[in-house]
């Protein structure tokens, strides 16, 4: 901290950080500190932070299951919550077993589930941006796609995958404008809003796993604890055997959805 002028001090910086309403001002400025090359670059990543862009993006990286996920501006940012979508998962993961990790965003969930076992794992997401930053967190662990859901993965894999894993919008339309800046201003909108109720996408992705799932696979969606009897019957409605598991610690709620074994 020594190597950068007065101005721009762990003290200053902490207070810069307060005065833009971070309430992690001390965590952050040593994230900022630690990471610049040198004050030029403090500066300017300071700057951006204060203009509200969010820190991982400032960063160019989110700590997610103890791995850096790569992230750019105007990707989503991994949730800590959704680590309990990771945890769920790799429950059901078996060695080799073919996972997707569809609406896959940065590629954070497909990764996680990558680095604790051997898996055939694909990933798609529809948004440009997202998928070159998949790919880059993804580098010799799995093949991403780009396009809308089911559309740009390949045709063998129907009836093969094992655990298909999805953390996709669930946002109602009507309050996205109730997230925090950080969200609403700077994650691309195809990745929060979920239509009028939030369950549009779910719906989709709900309606089309039986196809893809192989007998005994699962589907695993991260939703609200308030949406998850909603997701449960889309689940039902699909042909799949629902059940919900939620953690207070991280305020995460998960629908998983089994395919009978047999029909």
């Amino acid at each position: 901290m020594s190597a950068f002028p007065s101005s721009l001090s762990y003290p200053a910086v902490v207070t810069s950080l307060r005065a833009a309403g971070c309430v992690f001002a001390e965590d952050e400025a040593r994230l900022l500190l630690s990471a610049a090359a040198g004050p030029g670059e403090l500066a300017e990543m300071l700057q951006r932070r204060v203009d509200g862009l969010p820190l991982e993006q400032v960063l160019g990286w989110a700590e997610f299951c103890g791995l850096h996920i790569a992230v750019v501006p105007g990707v989503f940012v991994p949730r800590r919550r959704t680590e309990f979508l990771v945890r769920q998962a790799a429950a059901l993961v078996r060695p080799y077993s073919v996972v997707v990790d569809l609406c896959c965003g940065s590629g954070a969930v497909g990764a996680a589930l990558a680095a604790g076992q051997q898996v055939e794992l694909y990933a798609a997401d529809v948004d440009p941006a997202a998928v070159r930053c998949a790919r880059r967190n993804l580098a010799g662990a799995g093949e991403v796609f780009e396009g809308d859901l089911y559309t740009p993965l390949p045709v063998a894999l129907r009836g093969r995958v094992g655990v298909l894993v999805v953390n996709a919008p669930y946002v109602p339309s009507g309050e996205v404008d109730m997230m925090p800046p950080e969200a609403r201003l700077h994650e691309p909108q195809v990745a929060l809003d979920g239509g009028a109720d939030g369950l549009d996408v779910q719906r989709q992705v709900a309606a089309g796993a039986p196809q893809w799932l192989a007998p005994g696979g699962h589907l695993l969606i991260e939703t609200s604890r308030r949406q998850a009897p909603h997701t449960a019957e889309l689940f039902a409605d699909a042909g799949l055997v629902p059940r919900a598991a939620s953690c207070e610690e991280l305020d995460a709620t998960v629908v998983v959805g089994a395919k009978p074994a047999t029909p």
